[in-house]
């Protein structure tokens, strides 16, 4: 596809999609909603799109994986094994994904959100300290991390919503340090499925340059937001981004 097609206020669109959605996504997952509908929207083929997608959002949750290594808010050394138990899943998911049928997804998909969207609203305790550990780390890493890494290799949007919400309800973290920690697991995931895109020749790579410069700015800037926000303000941003991934599909069904 010749890059002369594109008029520069589709690429300056495009810089300021992928700005804002990598800010969402630093804060509360969910900044897919914005970038895929972008993509195709200007033209590019559906499975350009999603492997374009998946390298510039690389881009973005590696750089707020970064700032958080930086910060001190992760180490490196714990994630290891959880991160490479996402990027399994999420390979297996992104194979998978080309001989399946996803629309029954569509249906569980909204089901998790509005527990997620649920969870957050209503739970009694601060989200902000620790509480009880509900499952063992090492199942935790064995079976639900690669569940939701294969889900992001096969659909996307929310996926770091959904890691957040696992630390939260299932390993008693904090929403801060749960949401710190998804961004390293989300980068996992989308280095497996962008390695498979690569592999696959489905990247427009001049757009999605275009995406990535976006996508370091936007998380730079989300990482320093998640590390100053207020945790009872994280909590209702992760609720509206919820009922927003549940508009659209509820859009997308109709």
């Amino acid at each position: 596809m010749n890059i002369s097609v594109f008029p520069l206020e589709i690429l300056i669109f495009l810089f300021c999609i992928a700005l804002v959605a990598s800010f969402i996504d630093t804060l509360a997952g969910g900044g897919g909603l914005l970038t895929i509908p972008a993509l195709i929207m200007s033209g590019i083929p559906p499975l350009f799109a999603l492997g374009t997608n998946k390298i510039q959002s690389s881009t973005g949750s590696g750089t707020a994986t970064l700032m958080m290594l930086r910060k001190k808010r992760i180490k490196l050394i714990d994630l290891k094994y959880s991160m490479l138990a996402a990027f399994l899943g999420s390979t297996i998911g992104t194979l998978t994904v080309q001989y399946i049928n996803t629309k029954v997804l569509s249906y569980i998909i909204p089901i998790v959100l509005i527990i997620i969207a649920v969870y957050f609203l209503f739970s009694p305790k601060s989200l902000a300290t620790k509480k009880v550990l509900k499952i063992q780390k090492w199942k935790f890493r064995s079976f639900v991390i690669p569940i939701i890494g294969c889900y992001d290799g096969m659909f996307g949007p929310g996926t770091g919503s959904f890691f957040a919400f696992g630390g939260v309800a299932l390993q008693g973290q904090g929403i801060i340090d749960a949401t710190a920690t998804a961004k390293a697991l989300n980068f996992a995931t989308n280095i497996a499925s962008a390695i498979i895109f690569i592999a696959a020749g489905k990247i427009f790579w001049f757009i999605a340059f275009i995406m990535i410069c976006g996508q370091i700015i936007g998380a730079w800037l989300g990482s320093h937001s998640l590390l100053r926000i207020n945790p009872q303000h994280l909590r209702y941003f992760v609720v509206l981004m919820c009922l927003i991934m549940l508009a659209n599909y509820a859009i997308s069904i109709l």
